[in-house]
């Protein structure tokens, strides 16, 4: 299915204690470029979420960010050393008379003195945590991704309903090329008869002369290749893979071939058509920029 290079996806739920938020947006470019807006302690993990969203993106400038909340989650906690404890209180009361101070120690205190309170770092569940983060973001991707095909069958009716426009076209100039010929041979002869006189008139020099303003006119050649580039735009854009690339290319080609229909053209209709023509070529380029 053909996608857009633009989409848009977000997914939020709370998993194993923790909300996690994720989403992931991009926009055109010709390869795949990525970038992450990750929460500091996570950031370890960018190369196994770039890695997850390169699997099924292959083009586009794509952008993942991702919010994660503890909720019933603990990361640190605090052990109390008691041996250490009572043993500064007790020396302190020791030396409290000795000294002529009173003894009013108090919680506060305790939180001044070394090594009475120890913060520890619980260990994560890396297994779980990677689990629960990368079902988010496959969510999050799952949507991506539909808006991309959603996006894709927009563009490619838009593509198609062009290129009928064009070969509607291209069938014209081949109605309008043989009539140009036919028109050139008459105009000739009525020339040369005003001329020379209708006595004196040889037509295998007539015949010769619209021969070779055939040659030079002719587009049957190119208005064969534009056929079969038009039909090979339908079969890539019924494509299931990467085809933005070789659609770009072949547009290329179908310009080439109007081009030189344009440079070949001694009718005013044709001239015409080329320059309606190049409008809709130059329409469908700039669609398919969009197209993976």
């Amino acid at each position: 299915m053909i996608r857009s290079m633009t989409g848009f996806g977000r997914e939020q739920a709370v998993v194993s204690g923790r909300e996690i938020i994720a989403e992931i947006r991009s926009v055109n470019h010709k390869f795949f470029e990525f970038s992450s807006k990750l929460p500091r302690n996570y950031q370890y993990l960018e190369p196994k979420l770039k890695t997850m969203l390169k699997e099924k993106i292959t083009r586009g400038k794509v952008e993942l960010s991702l919010l994660v909340y503890n909720i019933d989650v603990k990361d640190t906690s605090v052990k109390v050393n008691e041996q250490v404890a009572s043993q500064y209180i007790e020396a302190i009361r020791t030396i409290a008379p000795d000294l002529g101070i009173t003894d009013d120690l108090s919680a506060s205190d305790l939180f001044r003195i070394p090594d009475v309170f120890t913060v520890i770092k619980e260990e994560t569940d890396e297994e779980q945590l990677w689990a629960d983060i990368s079902s988010v973001v496959g969510s999050a991707l799952d949507k991506f991704i539909a808006m991309r095909e959603t996006e894709g069958a927009a563009l490619k009716a838009d593509v198609l309903e062009k290129a009928d426009v064009i070969e509607d076209m291209v069938s014209k100039v081949e109605i309008y090329s043989p009539e140009s010929t036919a028109a050139y041979r008459k105009r000739l002869e009525d020339k040369l008869k005003e001329i020379l006189g209708s006595s004196d008139i040889d037509e295998q020099r007539i015949l010769t002369e619209a021969a070779i303003f055939s040659e030079k006119t002719a587009v049957d050649e190119e208005t064969v290749r534009l056929h079969s580039h038009l039909s090979q735009l339908r079969s890539m854009l019924d494509s299931d893979k990467e085809i933005g690339r070789k659609l770009d290319f072949l547009v290329q080609e179908i310009n080439r071939e109007t081009n030189t229909i344009g440079s070949k053209a001694a009718d005013i209709r044709i001239t015409r058509l080329v320059v309606d023509m190049k409008s809709e070529i130059e329409k469908i380029r700039e669609q398919i920029q969009n197209i993976e």
